[in-house]
C-alpha cells in the first residue's frame, strides 16, 4: 500500500491550504488516520488524527484552525489548514494506522511565508 500526499505549497500568513492523502488500495481494519510535521531541526509532531469512530485529535497548536476529515470511499484523508501562521512551515506526513502496521506518506511541503 501506498500513500500519495498532496496539496503541499507555499501561502502567506492568514492563509488557506487544504492537503489530502490517498491510498493506493484498500487497508483492512484502519485504526485512525492523520497527519503529522516536521520542521527543519525539530522532531516529527502530531498535528490531527481521526479514529475509525470518527473521534479527532489536534495538536494544541492548531486547534480551531486545522481540521480533518475522511472519505472511506476513497481512503483518503484530508486536511484543512486555515489562518496559516509561519510556525506551521514544515513537511507534513499522511499515516494510515492499520492492525499489522502504520504506513506513512512521502511528505508534502507547507510554507507559511510573507
Amino acid at each position: 500500500v501506498q500513500l500519495q500526499a498532496s496539496g503541499g505549497g507555499r501561502v502567506q500568513p492568514g492563509g488557506s491550504l487544504g492537503l489530502s492523502c490517498a491510498a493506493s488500495r484498500s487497508i483492512s481494519s484502519i485504526r485512525g488516520m492523520g497527519w503529522y510535521r516536521q520542521a527543519p531541526g525539530k522532531q516529527r509532531d502530531l498535528v490531527a488524527l481521526i479514529t475509525s469512530g470518527d473521534n479527532t485529535v489536534y495538536a494544541d497548536s492548531v486547534k480551531g484552525r486545522f481540521t480533518i476529515s475522511r472519505d472511506n470511499a476513497k481512503i483518503t484523508v484530508y486536511l484543512q489548514m486555515d489562518n496559516l501562521k509561519s510556525e506551521d512551515t514544515a513537511v507534513y506526513y499522511c499515516y494510515y494506522v492499520g492492525v499489522m502496521r502504520t504506513y506513512w506518506g512521502q511528505g508534502t511541503q507547507v510554507t507559511v511565508s510573507s
